[in-house]
């Protein structure tokens, strides 16, 4: 027995009696599913009740075994993201899912954890970290894959900073820099053809996010930040 399945089973046997954890594996590669496979059973508190190789397979798996997790290939040719998580969820409303991946780039993780998954690993993970995102999913918790929390954490500071210098979208910056040169909001409607509702929401918004009391305060802004010469004459 070697040393990590060791200490696999040897935590198990200290945790004392607990609900095995039934998983189903899903990836259209029969080896990589064996892989998995034979990852998680190397703890004694998960048991792998099915494997499947697409997601209609899956569907009637799901079905059948009520599986408290689902280890998905987060690429398989029947689709990505939220559509397949969904259809494979209303199979077993309350199994968490895994999302097991190649893709690095935190807007794919940002969107796969708002699409439904609990949890995203990367395919090349150690059995540990493997075990450790099933079984933190399984308590209701999330789980991201170490090597990509410091990536993503970064970029949503860097989003941040960025929103901080320059808080205002392009239509906002737009609805400002007429507002600066005294178009009315029934004139700015019209010139960019939105609705006079739309461009006082704008307005609204603007000055929400700058924390802007007046249309002079507007004005004042708008030419510090260079987006007019000079404001329109009272």
């Amino acid at each position: 027995m070697s040393a990590t399945l060791s200490r696999v089973r040897t935590a198990a046997a200290l945790g004392g009696a607990q609900h095995t954890l039934r998983v189903l594996v899903v990836d259209d590669h029969p080896i990589v599913r064996a892989g998995v496979r034979a990852l998680l059973e190397l703890d004694d508190g998960i048991t792998v009740v099915e494997e499947a190789g697409d997601v209609t397979e899956a569907a009637f798996k799901m079905r059948r075994h009520k599986p408290d997790a689902l280890v998905l290939d987060a690429q398989l040719p029947a689709g990505e993201g939220g559509g397949v998580i969904e259809r494979l969820r209303e199979e077993a409303p309350g199994c968490k899912v895994l999302l097991l991946a190649t893709e690095r780039d935190p807007d794919h993780v940002r969107e796969a954890l708002t699409s439904g998954a609990n949890g995203y690993v990367l395919k090349d993970a150690a059995q540990e970290e493997l075990i450790a995102a099933v079984r933190e999913i399984s308590r209701g918790g999330r789980y991201v894959d170490p090597r990509l929390a410091v990536h993503i954490l970064n970029t949503e500071l860097t989003r941040r900073a960025r929103a901080d210098r320059h808080p205002l979208s392009d239509r906002e910056r737009e609805v400002l820099r007429l507002l600066a040169h005294g178009h009315t909001n029934l004139e700015i409607a019209r010139l960019l053809f939105i609705s006079v509702r739309t461009a006082e929401r704008h307005r609204t918004n603007i000055m929400r996010k700058l924390r802007l009391r007046s249309r002079s305060e507007m004005v004042g802004y708008a030419l510090r930040r260079g987006m007019i010469e000079h404001a329109a004459p009272a």
